[in-house]
């Protein structure tokens, strides 16, 4: 059961990054140089979840570490 939700994770993902993909052409043809570059960062994220490399919630980074940043007194 848990590879069939997996399966259906990855493939979900495959897909917004197509979308993603598509978004990108339409916003550098309209010269929308933010939204090219917020796209480009959605995409990549959901290539870094794709492989593994970055939890897919927030939640996961707390529990990992990840969200945790330095100490910072004032």
């Amino acid at each position: 059961m848990h590879s069939q939700a997996s399966k259906r994770r990855k493939e979900t993902l495959d897909y917004m990054q197509s979308m993603l993909s598509q978004l990108r052409t339409m916003a550098e043809s309209e010269r929308c140089d933010m939204l090219v570059y917020l796209i480009d960062m959605a995409y990549l994220e959901a290539s870094d979840i794709i492989r593994g490399e970055r939890p897919s919630q927030m939640g996961e980074r707390k529990r990992n570490g990840a969200a945790r940043g330095p100490k910072v007194t004032f």
